[in-house]
């Protein structure tokens, strides 16, 4: 028996196994638990191991290429449909294996443990920075209960809340009082975490020579390279640019039938947060594109003031995911754009 693809369908303790040969027959089904699956891998010998690019799935295709199976890595969006009748774990298995048969099938690329150790600065990074504006909001909340505002932003919270405090005016009980002290407190310590966090960005920066690279780009700054590596790594997994911001959602949605093209917004799909880096990016070059001459302002400006400033926006975030593309999955680097005469 020579299972030539086996589709897996990955789990926390129990594993669908799924094996068919070069025709798509069925082979093999089996349930392995967590401790059997290495195991069970090394007796079929397949020649290719699909799954779902989910939960887990990264540390296991480095365990099984480290045996010397090849891995494809398919989207749970392209597998759905090609799951028959009820949803199961059996279903999902034969799923994955028809999709990752498909000659026209988009794989994703396998992370390497140093590409995750980014990813997980950066999301730990937002998760506090989402743990700040909450507890600000919540604080202001309190504090406009008792007649006092304060400015949502980290700078006016951590200025206003001690100036109240040390005056204690009006409303603001001795319980009250303890309370503030008690969440400006858990403020500086998020503070403290997130400068960490941004410190360990910093350091990746410094080492990587592909962040350096795309860094030249205008409108990407560290946090944009980092993220872009983590996620993209050489890039050369996409045909062109093209794709790139197609994956990022930067890309108008189609809605079109009977030979009538019709575009909408941009699509959206793909890693949110690398597409809100980009248009933050973004942003912070159009703010000082009046002032200059180059080609590349010259353009936006033009493409300012015949479509508006959040198209162009988004426009040169488009622009800037193809540059990284191209950066990324080749030896050259990024070179800007002549002056205009």
């Amino acid at each position: 028996m020579e299972v030539d693809i086996l589709g897996i369908d990955l789990a926390k303790r129990v594993f669908q196994l799924h094996g068919a040969d070069r025709r798509g027959h069925v082979l093999h089904r089996a349930k392995v638990t967590r401790s059997e699956l290495l195991e069970s891998v090394r007796q079929l010998r397949p020649r290719i191991i699909a799954m779902e690019a989910c939960s887990s799935a990264h540390h296991w295709a480095r365990q099984f290429q480290a045996i010397g199976v090849e891995v494809k890595l398919v989207s749970p969006h392209y597998v759905k449909p090609f799951v028959k009748t009820n949803k199961n774990d059996r279903n999902d298995a034969e799923a994955i294996v028809e999709a990752a048969c498909r000659p026209s099938m988009n794989f994703v690329p396998v992370k390497s443990v140093e590409q995750q150790d980014i990813q997980a600065i950066h999301r730990t990074r937002e998760l506090l920075v989402h743990q700040r504006t909450a507890l600000i909001n919540q604080v202001r909340g309190l504090l406009a209960e008792r007649g006092i505002t304060v400015n949502r932003s980290p700078a006016a919270f951590k200025k206003s809340v001690p100036e109240i405090l040390e005056q204690a005016q009006g409303e603001l009980t001795v319980l009250c009082q303890a309370l503030l002290r008690m969440a400006l407190d858990r403020f500086r310590a998020i503070e403290a975490q997130i400068a960490q966090t941004e410190g360990w960005l910093e350091a990746v920066m410094e080492q990587s020579a592909l962040c350096q690279k795309i860094a030249a780009i205008p409108g990407v700054g560290v946090m944009t390279a980092t993220a872009m590596v983590a996620a993209v790594g050489d890039a050369k997994a996409f045909k062109n640019g093209r794709h790139l911001a197609a994956w990022i959602g930067l890309v108008p949605q189609q809605n079109s039938s009977g030979g009538k093209s019709r575009l909408l917004g941009i699509s959206k799909r793909g890693d949110d947060y690398l597409r809100r880096l980009l248009i933050h990016g973004a942003r912070s070059v159009l703010i000082r594109v009046t002032c200059r001459k180059d080609a590349r302002s010259l353009w936006l400006q033009e493409l300012i003031a015949r479509r508006g400033y959040n198209r162009a926006t988004v426009a040169l975030a488009n622009k800037n995911a193809r540059i990284i593309q191209s950066v990324l999955s080749g030896p050259e680097s990024y070179r800007p754009s002549m002056v205009a005469a």
